[in-house]
């Protein structure tokens, strides 16, 4: 996708997201080696891309459908944009001509004659996988406590191909928590995508006794970078194509590949604390992403380390967001410490109040009914609930 304007980039990432067209912004980056289905090209204004890189775009992928972006649809910017290459177009309307929800609508609905054509072309052949990145409000927050704990239980309650990556950069602690010394980084698998497959993932990945495959996060200081994103983001498409579920440890919003997990998620989970640091970040946060094209339909809060001392109802939090909170998890620092220290996640290793949130979020996930809980699971938790 080639903008500046993050209105047009949300509308855009919404209405691909709906059409069930594969995503992914692209941007001109020379690590990108798969062919996009769709390109987005804005042509509205000087300041805009413009014609040069409808030129370029159609030169660099003949067979990817170009959708142009232009201020109206006069016969003239028609024959030019199709003489540039483009072969779908939509008008975006100057401020005060309409709605943006009638912007999305006729966006939406030319996307969707893409997805069409696309369904036509690759017939039946498509992926049921979904993706889940874990962001955290700001740091300490337990962003890679959830994110570990929700793909472990994954792998092991639907017993299908799950696998966790580790977005943060040098500092990513994602295999440290599974107790696990992995060979190999993502780093080697965004570095080697002309060799990736099935055989050679294999040999990347490190695997937990629950099932869960992992890949772990770089030891080198500056990789990944801005550079990396676009590697990344078709790492990610590819291996929504292996496994069934795919989640993220994305860190905070300020890692130069945050974008990556932004984009290619289905449900983008928010992780904060009841405290006012973490509701003033996650406020911002949330705007960030509404501008990267992250819709709040797919972003999730929640809240951990909830606890009866915490002065600030979830009801003031949901009203200060202007967002409801999905989940909340109980603070247990001693469970958390002791699952820690030995490399087994909280929800594989303790009986506790918060183990049994786990079990029920990761479920609720997977679309697994509700585990029946035995009595004394079940007054602790109601016991929990109580103080919301």
């Amino acid at each position: 996708m080639t903008t500046d304007d993050p209105q047009l980039r949300t509308a855009v990432v919404r209405a691909l997201r709906s059409s069930g067209v594969p995503l992914g912004l692209v941007e001109e980056r020379a690590s990108i080696t798969a062919v996009p289905d769709v390109v987005v090209v804005d042509i509205r204004g000087e300041r805009s891309p413009g014609l040069p890189a409808l030129e370029r775009l159609r030169a660099k992928w003949p067979a990817a459908s170009i959708f142009a972006v232009a201020d109206s649809l006069t016969p003239d910017v028609i024959l030019q944009a199709m003489r540039a290459g483009a072969n779908e177009f939509f008008a975006w309307p100057t401020a005060g001509e309409s709605s943006s929800a009638s912007m999305e609508d006729g966006l939406h609905g030319a996307l969707g004659r893409i997805a069409e054509r696309l369904a036509l072309a690759h017939g039946d052949d498509t992926s049921a996988s979904r993706t889940f990145a874990f962001f955290g409000a700001k740091g300490g927050t337990g962003t890679t406590t959830l994110a570990v704990n929700c793909g472990a239980e994954l792998a092991r309650l639907t017993k299908q191909p799950t696998i966790i990556i580790d977005l943060n950069p040098f500092l990513g602690e994602v295999a440290l928590f599974l107790g696990v010394r992995p060979r190999f980084t993502l780093l080697d698998a965004a570095d080697n995508l002309h060799r990736l497959d099935t055989e050679f993932l294999r040999e990347l990945v490190a695997t937990h006794s629950s099932g869960l495959d992992i890949l772990a996060g770089s030891d080198t200081v500056d990789r990944p970078n801005g550079q990396d994103t676009g590697a990344l983001e078709e790492l990610v498409q590819w291996l929504g194509r292996s496994y069934e579920f795919v989640v993220i440890d994305a860190g905070h919003l300020t890692n130069p590949c945050a974008e990556v997990a932004v984009n290619t998620a289905d449900s983008i989970f928010l992780v904060a604390n009841p405290d006012i640091p973490s509701i003033r970040n996650t406020q911002r946060v949330v705007d960030r992403m509404e501008q990267m094209g992250a819709g709040t339909d797919r972003i999730r809060i929640l809240l951990n380390r909830t606890s009866e001392q915490h002065v600030i109802a979830p009801k003031q939090i949901e009203d200060a967001l202007g967002h409801p909170i999905h989940h909340a998890f109980p603070s247990d620092y001693d469970t958390v410490s002791a699952a820690l220290n030995a490399g087994v996640p909280v929800a594989l290793g303790s009986r506790s109040v918060l183990a049994t949130q786990f079990v029920q979020f990761t479920r609720e996930l997977a679309g697994l009914p509700a585990a029946v809980e035995d009595s004394e699971a079940g007054r602790r938790r109601g016991a929990f609930l109580g103080m919301f």
